[in-house]
């Protein structure tokens, strides 16, 4: 907080510079929010709490537009409720990424021509807490030029001292009720970063590799198998076919031998196996493929492991030491020169998995590891949204989740890394298994060592919601701000984070879910819907486009795409329509100031007021009242673009130009306009201020003189109405509409005047006169005045002299060519439809599009014509 003198509200102005400058105004308002406290949460306040976690990025991150679209989601919403009147934590913080920054200090090591084993373990991870300090978390400072309003007294990391002491608490709870246990599994295996690594850590792709088909056995004993890892085959201890496939029926129960080698393996029958795959016949590796060590299970074969951590092979024989992909190469070679070889197909293409952080294949392998048993836990998970206690945005979504969360495997929560939360087990000299708690005391004394394997990130992050908040202590921020209000992040993470959020926040909080509703987005795309991505040249550094456009441009751009679930498009066209509405924002309030609006005092009563301030106040109360209905239901697209179109249609381009006459007449209708639009203006800014809050601020604290919008009361519905003056003004929208659009047709430039004759009379848009014609450019009839277009528009008639406007001869020239093209293109297009033979060979696309062009020539006919009938005679 700052001293009293720099408390206090800038003092009222009603000027402001000619442009918005966004560069000179943002950096310097965040800093004075952060300053004055408005984002910290106290949990002492009786107001009702909305609390938000900040899906944590990565320490080694930078600001992407993926994190820029959410945090514009959350900080609107965050704002909103701020202003509703809650006491409002968003709480940051970061993830610690084990592999990503153990991978980040390994380059920056080798730079230096040294490993993490030249250091030690213990040196390693000190070396990493320096690279945090000194080069991690830029993406904080990038989050303030966002404007995210974060609690950043409260900001965590997820390993700080409190954090970890969570993550040992809420092992040992595990461990002590049987839900975590160490076991030999196949697991991903990265033979790069030599650890074990978690699904969403593997990415898929389509790679050119090789099928190999190759007989086992002898004569009329023998078996065909094709695979895409011949090196596994020194693994293989069984043959399975299906158990009613008759062509193996006879070998099911016997042996085969297994070539290269001095064993022999027996054929095994096995409901796993598709008979109309391939040869019907599948070799079982159970050391290296997640499906075969399940086969292996099920008939209790042994599992060889003949690759070590590095993929090199172990394998006794003349392939041992070579790398997987050298062995590949050499066993294909040994199996042709035997005979063995039925068939191979290259390149075969087939989809791999690579490692997320290193690019490298993945290696499926038999690997000690820890995991969570995760029935009860995924049970009680499903339980939570069945039952309603948690609700999931938009709820189509919900049946991924129970696919993924009634299906969910035992989760592997081991890492074969030095920078993360070390596993709290301790193995003694005699075969002692000991888990220690966070208050306990490790088992000393010789031959007693931890395990050397940390936990996966996804562990600790999973505990999120309430180990951020002090838990295991019972504090008073736990209890203010647990359960989350809502979480919202990308359906991409629904599986991976989500769900460990729920398992671990409903076992640990005594059956209460970590948060209200789960509102899920899609992701950010290009302009042509297609991934950003560096290697497809359309990434795109939000930066850049803050930089160029402004925070508020890049907010509402994103905003306005937000549809619940699905995938955002954006191009930086986009980007720059936004900054011009902000800009339109800035010149409508400038405009307003300079013309006296104004907010102090009440507003003047309904029967003061003209039609046209009437509506507006009735279309505000409805804009009101459909942005909240639109939050609610996290609707930020819609929400986003009724905003945009009341403001920018409504009020800058119909209410401040039907305003413009009455200002310039005086008087007291001009004080009331003057209320109104101040009025007008005052709710707009606040109730756009959640997206866009820095030219917001800036406009509302000038216009009313308060301290900040951010402190500001949420608007809300009064509930006036006027349904006869919002018919008034369509009335009157409609009858400027339909002449600027025939002035258009003819040719006249905007500002162009026109003599005309409007008949009014009895009509209510008769005191609306002086506002019609200077909107239209409209003079008045003179003596000579010959009406030679008249316009019959809402029950109301506008004649027009367009004698000395437009060269009718040359006009009418120019309109008969138009309809004499379009006639033609009707005609050959009804042609072609009206040819059965043709329609019966063109495909339905082409048939389509030439309907779709008779449709247009149609229309263009009848514009034309009616173009001409209005022009005066020649």
């Amino acid at each position: 907080m700052t001293d009293n003198a720099q408390q206090q509200p800038p003092a009222p102005t009603t000027e402001l510079p000619t442009q918005y400058a966004p560069a000179d105004v943002e950096g310097p308002l965040y800093e004075r929010w952060v300053e004055r406290g408005y984002f910290e949460a106290d949990a002492a306040s009786d107001k009702p709490p909305f609390t938000v976690v900040i899906p944590p990025p990565n320490v080694t991150g930078s600001l992407h537009l993926g994190h820029a679209f959410e945090h514009t989601l959350i900080d609107a919403l965050t704002r909103r409720k701020r202003m509703q009147g809650h006491e409002t934590l968003w709480q940051p913080g970061m993830d610690h990424a084990g592999i990503a920054t153990q991978n980040v200090v390994e380059r920056e090591l080798a730079k230096e021509g040294k490993s993490r084993h030249d250091l030690g373990r213990e040196a390693f991870v000190e070396r990493v807490w320096q690279w945090k300090g000194e080069s991690g978390g830029q993406i904080s400072g990038q989050m303030r030029r966002l404007g995210d309003g974060v609690d950043w007294s409260r900001e965590r990391f997820t390993m700080d001292e409190g954090l970890s002491q969570a993550v040992q608490t809420i092992f040992k709870r595990l461990y002590d009720d049987e839900l975590i246990y160490r076991a030999e599994r196949i697991i991903n295996w990265c033979p790069r970063c030599l650890t074990a690594i978690s699904d969403i850590e593997v990415e898929y792709q389509d790679d050119d590799g090789e099928l190999v088909s190759m007989r086992y056995g002898e004569g009329d004993d023998s078996l065909v198998v094709a695979t895409t890892r011949a090196e596994t085959m020194l693994g293989d201890t069984a043959v399975a076919v299906h158990p009613e496939d008759e062509r193996y029926r006879h070998l099911v129960g016997r042996s085969v031998r297994l070539p290269l080698t001095d064993r022999s393996i027996p054929v095994v029958a096995d409901e796993h196996v598709d008979p109309e795959f391939g040869t019907g016949a599948v070799k079982v590796t159970p050391a290296h493929d997640p499906n075969d060590f399940e086969i292996g299970q099920r008939h209790g074969l042994p599992s060889l492991t003949v690759m070590d951590e590095h993929a090199v092979i172990t394998a006794h024989g003349p392939f041992q030491g070579l790398d997987r992909l050298e062995a590949r190469s050499a066993i294909v070679a040994a199996l042709r020169a035997e005979g063995r070889i039925v068939a191979e197909k290259r390149p075969y293409v087939h989809s791999v998995g690579h490692c997320s952080r290193c690019k490298t294949t993945i290696e499926p392998r038999l690997s000690m590891q820890w995991w969570v048993k995760v029935g009860p836990l995924a049970k009680a998970a499903g339980d939570a949204v069945r039952d309603g206690r948690v609700r999931i945005h938009p709820q189509e979504m919900e049946k991924r989740y129970f696919d993924w969360v009634d299906n969910l495997h035992d989760w592997c929560i081991s890492r074969q890394l030095w920078w993360g939360h070390r596993i709290p087990v301790w193995y003694g000299p005699d075969g002692e298994v000991v888990c220690v708690g966070p208050d306990e005391e490790a088992p000393t004394g010789e031959g007693w060592t931890q395990d050397t394997d940390v936990l996966d990130t996804w562990f600790s992050s999973g505990l999120w919601p309430f180990s951020t908040l002090g838990w295991p202590e019972q504090t008073e921020s736990l209890a203010k701000f647990y359960p989350n209000s809502v979480l919202v992040t990308g359906y991409d993470i629904l599986f991976f984070w989500v769900a460990r959020m729920m398992m671990f926040g409903l076992y640990a909080m005594d059956g209460t879910p970590p948060f209200h509703t789960i509102a899920l987005h899609g992701m950010v795309r290009d302009q042509f819907g297609k991934k950003m991505s560096k290697s497809f040249g359309n990434a795109v550094n939000p930066l850049d486009w803050m930089d160029e456009y402004g925070s508020d441009a890049l907010r509402f751009t994103l905003a306005r795409g937000a549809n619940p679930g699905v995938d955002v498009p954006i191009g930086e066209d986009w980007v720059q329509g936004s900054r011009n509405f902000a800009n339109k924002i800035w010149n409508a309030t400038r405009f307003a100031l300079m013309n006296g609006a104004t907010v102090d005092g009440p507003l003047p009563a309904p029967a003061a007021m003209s039609p046209t301030d009437r509506w507006i106040l009735s279309r505000l109360n409805s804009v009101v009242a459909e942005v909240d209905a639109y939050y609610d239901d996290y609707q930020f697209a819609k929400l986003s673009d009724a905003l945009f179109h009341f403001a920018w249609d409504e009020v800058f381009d119909w209410y401040v130009e039907l305003s413009k006459t009455t200002f310039q007449a005086g008087g007291e209708a001009a004080e009331v306009s003057k209320r109104v639009l101040g009025e007008v203006l005052d709710v707009t800014l606040r109730l756009l201020h959640p997206v866009v809050p820095f030219v917001t601020e800036t406009l509302w604290t000038t216009l009313t003189g308060g301290e900040s919008v951010v402190i500001a009361e949420w608007p809300a519905d009064s509930g006036f109405r006027d349904t006869a003056a919002e018919q008034e003004i369509a009335t009157l929208q409609s009858v400027i509409t339909e002449v600027r659009r025939f002035r258009a047709d003819q040719g006249l430039q905007p500002g162009q005047r026109v003599p005309a004759r409007l008949t009014l009379a009895g009509t209510a848009l008769a005191r609306h006169e002086a506002a019609v014609r200077q909107l239209l450019r409209l003079t008045p009839e003179g003596e000579d005045f010959t009406a030679t277009a008249t316009l019959p528009v809402a029950g109301v008639e506008v004649a027009l002299d367009l004698s000395g406007a437009i060269d009718v001869p040359a006009e009418r020239k120019r309109l008969a060519k138009d309809l004499a093209t379009a006639e033609k293109e009707k005609s050959q297009a009804t042609a072609k439809l009206g040819n059965e033979a043709f329609l019966a060979k063109a495909p339905d696309h082409v048939v389509d599009k030439i309907r779709t062009r008779l449709a247009k020539a149609e229309e263009d006919i009848v514009r034309i014509q009616a173009q001409l009938d209005r022009l005066p005679s020649a």
